[in-house]
């Protein structure tokens, strides 16, 4: 019997058995039913219209039914009309949804089971005022009791597998070692693991050896950069400003922040806090406000003819529809024009999110730059050596202009008032100052007004003149500032920046918590329905005091968060105004900054962003944390947590993760916390993930599965995960033995193909970077928005334009043709063949294990290595030259072959 056979069978024989002892559970009307009915069906049958008479927006008024009678019979659904429209088998009425695509089987198959299990759903349910799943706080669930005990290493498992039960599928094995320490290398710091690494993790055999190569990981400085890429995606993180022009721009602190906050585990509120107001916090240090550049990373239209006003407006409902993408996971964005046509978001709602952001130094066409711009001291831009060139020149000129000093001094003797007084005016501050005493450019200031024809002069002076342009200058980097005085806000008719209409105050949307409300569950009038908004005409956009259920998690927790010890950055100490430190206290992130509407300002916003009685923020950072590790996230749909998005496959889990994330460390906590007194520490988070028996799970294909769950969405094995872009490059450049640890600073520019930088309006040089800088990781390549470099964007990576907050993975031609032709991977090819010849080994048989181990982590079957030795000794005999020549390029051959392989580029 054949192991696969053998493997096949145990799965089988364990879900068959859990199959006999657990019974599907019933359907959830307002997580499953609800959410179903509102995406389909709210359109033609909701409070706005009734067509048919027929009104589906509670199970209430669906069992009264419309013109035609009842559309449910609870119990019998063979008889409902509900039933008989979507699987359109009715005589009279069309397939419902009209007009749309059917139905899934698996819909169909939910709706007729709530209805053959009596249609529940809760007696006070009330049209449109149910809160939908996603608006309401997280309550810490219990994870429930699983047949697979000894499958389960944390409470993650627990979910996982009480899910499995309910479906009757046994779990996948653990993955072979070789496969966890790549897999967990990858996902931590998007570095393949060395050899020497892969042998240490082997051959441990500790009890806790997983959890130390965890921690090991969590610890390296190319953590921050793998997961700073994560955020710089969310961030729309360019090096230029777009549109046509696409001009080059300095934000690369901004990068670098991200990078350090994430490897000091700084906490997600603070993170958060930071990105949307640094500068509007108590003594704002320099880190503080590099950190606001998140924000400053939109769109500059810098073309002749534009309107700057209509472009500064682009500017703030980019902000709006970001902050509520990434950190809400909402799609206000729709509420622009008007009311959401499926969320409870008003265009009131909209604007008044629009009035936090409205009040920025900067007028749509980049000329108000150097308001919010900032310029960090003691640090300048890399130099092309013309110091010393300089000097010379300045040490020269000022040696000629001394020869002329007494002719100087006799012209400035003759002046009269009113000759100086025509003078320019660093030339008038100059002669006050005596001539010995005088600056080298004061000097040639004052020489230029005597005798600026004079051609010895003349020369000596172009000629530095053309240097000091070249002089390197200050590093700067955008950043939020706002006005002295806040702009007037309005809805805008239609989106149309052109037709202002009703003013409107700071707020937030009205479903959510209001802003500025107590732990306690009161709250300020800061969010109460305004003058003429449309929620004062319609009832059912109230919202009600909510439950604080996270921030009960806190206190049973027995730590206030006024007690968590504060991690400042790396350089942040004494750096801000006043000599204070990075440093925000938890009483800054909570604490309102003003008493009304019309105080309220982004850090009010930010604040009740990161409140722990949000429902979203922690749900939302959780799950995309998530979807990394397994490619999707429990909530599929990871920017619209809204009625049109895809409900979580494991609902519970969801929100025992945003608990878990916003707590602090539990002293009975199954793993030890990387910060103990942290509560929102990302590392935790990811620390919590990766040590549980779903992460370390085999991806490998189960026939069982085909049938069952073929998109794995239960997560009975884990999911073989394309690299993305960026860790494509930099698994080959560490492969190659080229790769730069070198971290931080300016964009660097890595080969790419000529004419490139011809594609967009404006031609731009791509000189490509020598030494180091040749070889650095890819979320350091300078990158343009509008001709980004060709090995990003053929494994989509995104364009910068807008917040991404999921990649897609495709499968083309062209990545295959990149990674076999591309200049920078055929030279990491060369350098790949030339490690393994140059290594201490002694047959070829050995340099193909080594290259397999490079680039696999593991060592090939027989048969792969027997296939790359009759490649290598066919390229041996087919090509020119000398027997050295021959075996050099044969042995690059068979490494562009490893680079290229989809093993080499894809987690498994």
């Amino acid at each position: 019997m054949t192991q696969i056979l053998k493997t096949t069978l145990i799965h089988l024989a364990g879900a068959m058995a859990v199959a006999a002892c657990a019974a599907a559970a019933p359907v959830d009307y307002l997580l499953e039913v609800k959410p179903l009915l509102a995406q389909q069906c709210y359109k033609c049958h909701g409070a706005s219209q009734q067509k048919g008479g027929l009104r589906l927006d509670t199970a209430a008024f669906a069992r009264k039914g419309g013109e035609r009678g009842a559309a449910i019979r609870p119990g019998r659904s063979g008889e409902s009309l509900l039933m008989q429209a979507v699987q359109g088998l009715h005589s009279e009425i069309s397939r419902m949804p009209y007009k749309k695509p059917a139905l899934s089987n698996e819909q169909i198959a939910l709706l007729q089971r709530w209805i053959d299990e009596g249609a529940q759903a809760p007696a006070d349910e009330q049209p449109e005022k149910s809160k939908h799943w996603a608006f309401v706080p997280p309550e810490r669930p219990v994870p429930p009791p699983v047949s697979h005990r000894d499958a389960a290493r944390n409470p993650i498992d627990q979910f996982i597998l009480g899910r499995l039960d309910q479906e009757g599928i046994a779990p996948s094995p653990e993955a072979d070692r070789a496969t966890l320490i790549r897999r967990l290398s990858l996902d931590l710091t998007g570095l393949t693991p060395s050899p020497i690494e892969v042998d240490q993790f082997l051959s441990d055999t500790r009890p806790n050896a997983w959890e130390r190569l965890v921690d090991r990981l969590l610890a390296s400085p190319h953590y921050g950069e793998r997961w700073g890429r994560w955020w710089l995606d969310a961030a729309r993180y360019a090096d230029s400003n777009g549109y046509s022009i696409d001009a080059p721009r300095q934000i690369w602190k901004y990068r670098d922040w991200v990078v350090n906050a994430l490897n000091c585990d700084l906490p997600f509120d603070r993170f958060a806090i930071e990105q949307l107001a640094g500068d509007l916090l108590p003594s704002a240090t320099l880190e503080q406000k590099i950190a606001t550049g998140f924000h400053r990373n939109t769109q500059i239209n810098q073309e002749g003819g534009i309107d700057p006003e209509q472009f500064r407006v682009e500017c703030v409902v980019d902000r709006v529809n970001t902050t509520a993408t990434v950190f809400l996971g909402v799609t206000l964005a729709c509420a622009q024009c008007h009311d959401h046509k499926f969320d409870p978001f008003t265009q009131h709602d909209y604007y008044r999110m629009f009035a936090f952001f409205n009040n920025q130094t900067e007028d749509g066409h980049g000329k108000a730059a150097p308001l919010g711009m900032l310029e960090v001291p003691g640090e300048f831009e890399p130099s092309d050596g013309i110091e010393k060139q300089i000097a010379e020149l300045e040490e020269d000129l000022d040696r000629y202009l001394n020869t002329r000093g007494s002719e100087l001094q006799k012209w400035e003797q003759s002046l009269t008032p009113e000759e100086i007084a025509k003078l320019k005016p660093p030339v008038q501050e100059a002669i006050k100052v005596a001539f010995a005493e005088r600056t080298p450019r004061q000097k040639r200031a004052v020489y230029a007004a005597f005798r600026g024809d004079d051609p010895e002069f003349k020369q000596r002076d172009s000629r530095l003149t053309k240097l000091l342009r070249r002089e390197p200058k200050p590093v700067t980097t955008l950043v939020m500032q706002e006005l002295s005085e806040p702009r007037q806000a309005h809805v805008l008719i239609k989106g149309d920046f052109t037709r202002p209409s009703d003013t409107v105050t700071p707020g937030v949307p009205e479903i959510l918590r209001p802003l500025g409300s107590r732990e306690d569950g009161t709250s300020e009038s800061w969010n109460r329905p305004q003058p003429g908004s449309p929620s004062q005409k319609r009832e059912h956009h109230s919202v009600a005091p909510v439950h604080h259920a996270a921030a009960s998690v806190i206190a049973a927790s027995g730590a206030s968060r006024n007690e968590r010890p504060l991690h400042p950055l790396p350089g942040g100490e004494g750096r801000g105004e006043g000599g204070s430190t990075s440093e925000l206290t938890s009483d800054e992130t909570k604490q309102p900054s003003g008493s009304s509407p019309s105080t309220a300002n982004r850090l009010d916003l930010a604040r009740w962003i990161v409140a722990p009685d949000n429902p979203l923020t922690a749900r939302v950072i959780v799950n995309r944390v998530w979807q990394q590790y397994f490619g999707r996230g429990i909530v599929e749909t990871e920017n619209d947590f809204g009625t049109q998005g895809i409900p979580p496959t494991h609902p519970e889990l969801l929100d025992w993760l945003a608990c878990e994330f916003m707590s602090q460390p539990a002293a009975a906590s199954p793993l030890p916390p990387v910060n103990p007194s942290t509560a929102w520490s990302l590392k935790r988070l990811h620390r919590l993930i990766v040590t549980s028996a779903t992460y370390r799970r085999s991806s490998n294909l189960r026939p069982d599965l085909r049938e069952v769950d073929s998109n794995n969405r239960l997560l009975a094995r884990q999911n073989r995960l394309r690299l993305d872009a960026e860790v494509v490059r930099d698994v080959a450049l560490a492969a190659s033995g080229l790769l730069s640890r070198k971290m931080g600073g300016p964009p660097v520019y890595p080969p790419q193909p000529e004419g490139v930088m011809n594609l967009g309006q404006v031609k731009r040089a791509w000189k490509a970077s020598e030494g180091e800088d040749r070889y650095r990781r890819a979320i350091y390549t300078h990158f343009w928005r509008a001709t980004p470099h060709p090995a990003l964007a053929v494994f989509d990576a995104p364009d910068g334009f807008s917040a991404c907050t999921r990649r897609l993975r495709s499968d083309t031609p062209l990545q295959a043709l990149t990674l076999l032709n591309d200049r920078q991977f055929h030279e990491f090819a060369r350098a790949l063949a030339e490690r393994l010849l140059n290594e201490n080994l002694r047959s070829d048989a050995e340099r193909i294990d080594s290259g397999f181990r490079l680039c696999l982590a593991r060592r090939p079957a027989p048969e792969e290595r027997q296939r790359l030795q009759d490649l290598l000794d066919a390229e041996q005999h087919r090509g020119a030259g000398d027997a050295q020549t021959r075996q050099n390029e044969a042995w690059t051959t068979v490494a562009r072959v490893l680079l290229n392989l989809d093993e080499t580029i894809t987690r498994e």
